[in-house]
């Protein structure tokens, strides 16, 4: 179980998002907790991984340079 307080303009937003779509505040708050941790795992693994990787690094203009963009 999780409370937590909102600012009343957030609170707002999510009420008027709610009552448009016929769906509970907790479904989007739980969906947007689940994007943002989703977000947040994949940025830890991003960042593990080059801290890892000793190997050649290639800029994005070599990477379209190889890919003729």
């Amino acid at each position: 179980m999780l409370s937590l307080r909102l600012p009343k303009e957030l609170e707002q937003r999510l009420e008027n998002v709610s009552k448009t779509t016929c769906r509970s505040k907790t479904y989007y708050v739980k969906k947007a907790l689940e994007q943002f941790l989703e977000d947040q795992e994949d940025y830890l693994a991003a960042v593990a991984a080059l801290e890892n990787d000793k190997g050649k690094r290639i800029s994005l203009d070599e990477i379209k340079k190889l890919a003729n963009l």
